[in-house]
């Protein structure tokens, strides 16, 4: 009696072994045609096994390349698809090139690092005034969720080295908000949102 722990290692088990049998047998066929009418056979076959991969882009291709996989690239017919290559199928992945922004403080962010950048080439001194307001309260914001305080005067010299130092408030009378004013507007923010939506549903 054999048992399946003896036999040739499957090439692809989730297709189970009557479908690697088959595939062996299409291999003894001599006549070419007989050949492609069992492969085009098994095909339909280990399609039925997995219909729910049926609405899978390239389905029919992805068995074909299955086929030949099992076939350890032995079957020689006139495939319908340009099948998979063996050296393909052990080669490495070309090595995937992540985005690593240059970023002087990571916990401002890159958004905030341009948003200073853009501050210093405002030439409108009072849209420039309200732009540096901004992006400095921002830049509080976005320090304080790294840390539990934070002096504004800190916040104005990272501003200064973050505008190629363009941007100069430091000692200057500028007051940011305190957290507590920000978490009190952000809290009246929703709950007004909170009100119109439900007016809306009304």
């Amino acid at each position: 009696m054999e048992y399946n722990t003896q036999l040739k290692k499957l090439a692809l088990p989730e297709y189970g072994r009557n479908i690697q049998n088959m595939v062996d047998h299409c291999l003894t066929i001599p006549e070419r045609d007989e050949r492609k009418r069992c492969a085009n056979t098994i095909i339909n076959i280990m399609g039925n096994m997995f219909p729910h991969l049926r609405d899978v882009n390239d389905f029919k291709h992805i068995l074909w390349d299955h086929l030949a996989i099992m076939a350890d690239f032995k079957l020689d017919i006139d495939y319908p698809y340009e099948i998979i290559k063996k050296e393909d199928l052990f080669s490495k992945p070309d090595k995937l090139d992540y985005s690593r922004p240059d970023m002087k403080y990571r916990h401002y962010g890159k958004t905030l690092e341009k948003m200073a950048k853009m501050a210093g080439d405002i030439e409108d001194p009072v849209e420039k005034e309200q732009f540096v307001l901004l992006v400095a309260t921002h830049m509080k914001k976005s320090y304080i969720q790294w840390n539990k305080d934070v002096e504004d005067q800190k916040i104005f010299v990272d501003l200064y080295e973050l505008s190629d130092k363009k941007i100069d408030v430091r000692g200057s009378d500028l007051k940011l908000p305190e957290m507590k004013e920000l978490g009190q507007r952000n809290n009246n923010n929703n709950n007004n949102n909170g009100k119109k939506n439900n007016q809306k549903k009304k």
